[in-house]
């Protein structure tokens, strides 16, 4: 088949054809070994490859040195002299942006595509977090990247985190895209507070197939199961490290600030363009397992939620994208894709 569609071609470019053909399919199973592994991994991910060289940021948390970890990707092509600062969700390393990451840089953005303290391979404080403190870590990278103001782009829990940086900082954040936030209503109106201990005890008694269900059914993908594999197989690696009891009351710690830091109160006051991109499968509530039933229906009506928000924002709308979930990115790349260049470029 490969010889009959090359006839006529030169020699050389039938050899090269032949050569990247038989690359991409030696690479084709890599995605499926690496979600395999079995291999425990350090809390810092050492060991498990992102798609760009990653960088440290020296900070201070708890007493101790901590390391920001980011991915700082140029711009390719004709550079637009514009920055994109990423900002992930809770439960994915900043690894999972690549598609995005990409795509902007393909257009002429440099990326900036941090792992925020307690996430991926940053450092994993152990006291409480908080948004202005994340915040304040995102400006520093910022300062030390020679940045005076950057478009925000920004996932989930990272649409927290945007919304405070956005209102702490507003002369470094030019526009910002928010896929698929978290944060839209206030949980602590419907979800009862939740002790550490109760959540260690659950979290730590997570197994593989209940946390790749929940992700599955909490996020309402409309991705196969393999896509998320490889995050799966991460979690579960990190149980074999001699810090895991450090790296669990980390992501127990980003729990409580969800809940208890809310931001929906300030969303309507952000002035900067703003561009909701939502999927109208959506229905991911934090906490919405300790819930009152009685309660739990009404919680997680994101798409609705953020149409409300932007009508109430100086300069804001909503994209609701129909059959898709809460990894919008990943679920329509081509799409998400497609609108944020759209919104980015005319602002």
């Amino acid at each position: 088949m490969i010889g009959s569609r090359m006839t006529g071609l030169p020699a050389a470019l039938v050899r090269l054809s032949v050569l990247l053909l038989a690359a991409q399919m030696s690479l084709a199973p890599l995605a499926a070994r690496a979600a395999d592994d079995t291999t425990p991994l350090g809390i810092g991910l050492e060991g498990f490859a992102y798609p760009y060289p990653v960088r440290f940021l020296e900070r201070t948390r708890d007493g101790e040195r901590q390391r920001l970890a980011y991915m700082d990707v140029p711009a390719q092509g004709q550079p637009n002299g514009r920055s994109v600062l990423l900002l992930h969700g809770r439960n994915f390393p900043a690894s999972y942006w690549q598609p995005v990451i990409q795509a902007l840089a393909g257009a002429g953005y440099r990326v900036v595509a941090p792992d925020q303290l307690g996430f991926g391979k940053s450092s994993k404080p152990v006291s409480p977090f908080s948004f202005d403190t994340m915040a304040a870590d995102t400006v520093a990278l910022l300062d030390a990247l020679g940045l005076p103001r950057v478009d925000v782009v920004a996932h989930s829990m990272g649409g927290m985190l945007a919304v405070r940086l956005t209102r702490n900082a507003p002369t470094r954040v030019n526009s910002l895209v928010l896929e698929a936030p978290i944060g839209l209503e206030d949980y602590r109106f419907t979800v009862p507070p939740v002790p550490d201990a109760t959540l260690l005890r659950l979290e730590g008694d997570a197994t593989a197939e209940s946390y790749r269900r929940q992700l599955m059914t909490s996020y309402s993908l409309s991705l196969p199961a393999s896509a998320i594999e490889p995050f799966v197989s991460l979690r579960e690696r990190v149980k074999g490290s001699g810090e895991y009891p450090r790296w669990l009351q980390s992501f127990v710690n980003s729990y409580q600030i969800i809940w208890g830091q809310p931001v929906v109160h300030e969303i309507p006051l952000i002035a900067v363009p703003t561009l909701f991109v939502m999927g109208e499968n959506d229905h991911n509530a934090p906490g919405k397992p300790f819930a009152p039933e009685a309660l739990r229906a009404g919680m997680g009506r994101n798409a609705e939620h953020a149409r409300a928000l932007a009508a109430r924002m100086p300069n804001a709308r909503a994209e609701v994208l129909p059959g898709i979930g809460h990894l919008v990115h990943m679920e329509a790349t081509d799409r998400f894709n497609g609108l944020t260049l759209e919104f980015l470029n005319g602002h």
